[in-house]
Formats: structure tokens, sequence, C-alpha cells
């Protein structure tokens, strides 16, 4: 825990109905700072009757903040407008079938 806490600059938490999200800069030995966001949901085992969170990360780094920040802008943006985002913003179409991901286990 406590070399957590020595490589944690920075941390948010946002709230968001039954998931928390939270923004969290850290950085590495060489002092590049990196950011990881963590999906927290808290679900209820029906086995024995206790709450515990689920938690989802993802670590980006650095070099990808720009591709990173670039695509969610317009995917965010298509969601809100319907205007298709530019092909050129994303270098490889990623194949979800070959990827053999559930994403309806992952709704809800």
């Amino acid at each position: 825990m406590e070399n957590q806490e020595k490589n944690e600059v920075l941390s948010r938490a946002v709230r968001a109905g039954k998931r928390t999200y939270f923004f969290d800069v850290k950085v590495t030995k060489a002092d590049e700072k990196y950011l990881t966001i963590t999906e927290s949901k808290r679900k209820f085992n029906a086995d024995n009757g206790t709450f515990y969170y689920e938690k989802h990360k993802l670590f980006l780094y650095k070099e990808d903040f720009d591709k990173f920040e670039n695509a969610l802008s317009a995917v965010l943006n298509f969601i809100k407008t319907g205007e298709l985002p530019d092909d050129k913003l994303f270098e490889n179409e990623v194949n979800y079938q070959a990827m053999e991901v559930n994403f309806e286990d992952m709704e809800g």
C-alpha cells in the first residue's frame, strides 16, 4: 500500500449510479506520469449475502494520450451529434468476434 501511495500524484472519483470511476495519475520509477481509469461496481453475492466490488482497470500511458483523447472525443461527438468520426483516428479496426468477448456480460 505504501508503494501505491508514493507513485500516485492525483486521484479523482466520479460517481455514476451503481458505478464509480476513478481517475488516478501515477508516476513510474522513471518519473513519467500515466493514467489509470478504474470502473468499480458494487455487486451482491447471493451465495453468502454480502456485497463486493467488481473492478476493471485501464492503463493509459503518455505516448498514447493524444490518440486516445482524439478517438474518445470523436466517438463521444458521434453519440451526441450522429456525425461519423474520421476513420484516420482509428489505426486498426478491431475484430470483436475474433476476441471472443461477450459484451452482454459486461453490461448491467
